[in-house]
């Protein structure tokens, strides 16, 4: 962790580094108050899935488990390395994350 209370982050950026090991880093061009809402969604999804294990519901644990890989794409920590993207396309993955995810 750095003084300021975040991550340490690999020279490049594209990594940040928890407990000495190394994930990908949220895009840094996601505006905050929307990858606010994403994280969001993401906290909420995986404590469906939490709750989804503890009733044995295969069903709800496989829906929980879309909507956390849903948002994790959507911040870029999935999917296409957001520093392999253009702007365009960056923007458009978060921006059809987040209304999938609003929509339920």
């Amino acid at each position: 962790m750095t003084r300021e209370g975040h991550p340490a982050r690999t020279p490049d950026g594209h990594h940040v580094i928890i407990d000495g090991r190394r994930w990908r880093a949220t895009d840094p061009l996601i505006p905050e108050d929307v990858a606010a809402r994403l994280r969001t969604h993401l906290m909420a999804a995986r404590r469906a899935v939490g709750a989804a294990r503890r009733a044995h519901d295969e069903e709800a644990e496989a829906a929980a488990r879309s909507r956390v890989h849903m948002a994790k794409v959507a911040l870029g920590e999935r999917g296409v390395p957001w520093w392999e993207q253009d702007e365009t396309e960056r923007r458009t993955r978060w921006t059809e994350g987040l209304t999938a995810l609003d929509r339920g």
